[in-house]
Formats: structure tokens, sequence, C-alpha cells
């Protein structure tokens, strides 16, 4: 059975994902001409820049001087991303838009081999957060579940293992008196398919009927938008997506060359079954050009290749 939203929101991750999966040396200023052209669209979400080690991510080194001299849309959240106390104090200090983010990995394999860490340990790390986020003023943000559909190490993963490591976080959430914004279920290394990701849903639909639930997606294997379609008739009402294609996960070798699934091409899957989205479309595929300008090369999109169908006139 179909549970179509009526309206879908989109997190653009282009800054932030797309430039951190590309060589170290884009400029800031073509970094905030690219946040600024998103802001134009009617996108009202972006990620702007991850808080992470300088040494290991160079690429967002410049993540505080991003934040500080955007020139911001009113209406427009500006995001910033984390991954560990140093790197939150670091983004809460910035100036950017926070949630209180919670996160998970459904791979134990991959959460060891990236974070060093058992889901035990993860998952008192994640309280501490909280008790961060709750001093800040942060409350009931997403929880994502990284490696939902597939590792590189493990293989696909069953949809109770995803269940099983985001209940451990709803919990937490439930016994502070706080209620997630949505879960979040992750293709971290582009491996889902339309049937894991109806599987997936399912089973956490299924725990939490009344739990909104979004979709982080990569288009490593070409079944991205496929994967959204999934997504949208099982009810998914958000998604992640990236500019032209830009990004993919760094930690997850070469199979997540391909980047994310592209936001000019889910807005137009979206227009074309009736779903709101609030972006201009035609203004999105013109950014997609400046991406392509600031990396240097031409970025996986089909739409921005092809261009908006426009039928021929009809002859006298």
């Amino acid at each position: 059975m179909s549970d179509l939203p009526r309206f879908v929101e989109i997190l653009e991750e282009g800054p932030r994902e797309g430039f951190q999966a590309e060589p170290p040396g884009i400029p800031v200023a073509a970094k905030l001409e690219l946040i600024e052209a998103l802001a134009e669209t009617g996108l009202a979400e972006i990620n702007c820049a991850s808080f992470v080690s300088r040494k290991v991510m160079p690429q967002m080194a410049d993540a505080e001087e991003i934040a500080a001299t955007v020139h911001r849309k009113e209406g427009v959240r500006y995001r910033g991303m984390w991954l560990s106390k140093n790197g939150f104090l670091r983004a809460a200090n910035s100036g950017l838009d926070l949630m209180a983010t919670l996160s998970a990995s459904a791979s134990d394999t991959f959460l060891f081999k990236n974070n060093n860490r058992t889901p035990e340990q993860y998952l008192a790390e994640q309280e501490q957060m909280l008790d961060l986020f709750e001093a800040h003023g942060l409350k009931n943000g997403p929880v994502y579940i990284f490696t939902a559909f597939g590792c590189n190490y493990e293989g696909a993963i069953d949809p109770a293992r995803v269940v099983e490591r985001t209940a451990p976080l709803l919990d937490l959430l439930a016994a502070r008196g706080h209620t997630p914004s949505h879960v979040t279920l992750c293709d971290t290394i582009g491996s889902a398919t339309p049937e894991a990701v109806r599987r997936a849903m399912g089973a956490v639909r299924e725990r939490w009927p009344d739990q909104p639930i979004a979709l982080h997606l990569h288009d490593t294997r070409g079944l991205g938008l496929a994967c959204a379609l999934a997504g949208l008739e099982m009810g998914a009402s958000r998604f992640d997506a990236s500019v032209g294609g830009l990004g993919g996960c760094p930690f997850a070798g070469n199979a997540a060359a391909a980047g994310n699934i592209a936001t000019e091409e889910l807005v137009l899957l979206c227009e074309s079954m009736g779903l709101a989205t609030g972006i201009d479309l035609a203004r999105l595929v013109e950014v997609v050009a400046l991406a392509e300008r600031i990396v240097g090369r031409p970025l996986p999109s089909r739409l921005a290749k092809a261009g908006l169908f426009q039928p021929n006139p009809a002859r006298a």
C-alpha cells in the first residue's frame, strides 16, 4: 500500500557532504557562492560544513569561516555536522542552526572500523552528547542510523538490527522527555535497494507507527531514485540530497564515489507525483552548473545534462 506524504522536506548536503568528498582547496568564496545560490531556490535547510578534525578532513577546515561569513536568507536554516564533543562545541559557537542529533550504526563492524567503538560505548557517548545538547537548549532533533541497508564489511543488514540499534536511542530520548523529530535511515555506502528500503522502513514503522522517517540515500549503483520512490510510498517525508549528486561517505571506500542522490532529480520525482517541495526546480538546475564550475568537472546529475522537459510547439 502507498502512504505518500503531502509535502517533502529536503536537507541539502552539497556544501557539506559534497565538498568534504572533494580534494582540499575549494575557496571559501566559492563555497559561500554555492550556499547562497542554493538558498535562492526555495531550499529551507542547507548543511554548510562539518566540524571535524582539520587534520583528518582538511576540506572542512574552514567551517567556522563559512558559518561566520555566509549571507543568510530569511526562512532558511543553515546546519552543521559534528562527530564528537569538541566538534559540537565548535558548531555551537559558530552561530549555525543546530539540531540535537543522535546516531548509531546498524553495522557493528563499520562502527568499530570508523569510530573504534562498540555499540555500547557509542551509546554511552550519545548520552553524554544529549547532556551537552540540553545544556545548550537543544532538544527533539533527529536520530541517524548509519549503514541501515548494508555495510562493506557485513553485507546486507537485517531490518531487525536497524530496530535493535534505534531502540536504545529512542528510549534514551523518551527517558528525558524528548521526542525525535525524525529517524533517518542512512544508505552510508550506497548499497540500498528499493526492497531493502521497504523492509527497513516497514520494520521501524511497525515498532514505532507514529515516528516520522527520513532517508539519506546514495546513487552508487544507480538505484538512488528508485529507493527514494520506495521510501515515498512507505511514507518518508524527508530526504537528504545533494545538488548535482555531489558527495559520498569518505570512510566507505570507492563504493561511495557516485555521491548522494541529486537534489534536482529528487525534486523532479516529487513534482511528477504531485508532491510539493517548495523548491524552484528550474533555478535549482541552474545551480548545478555553478557546482560543476566549482569542482571543475561534470556531476552525475542526468537532469542537469538533459534539461527540463519542454514539449515541442504544435505544428501549424
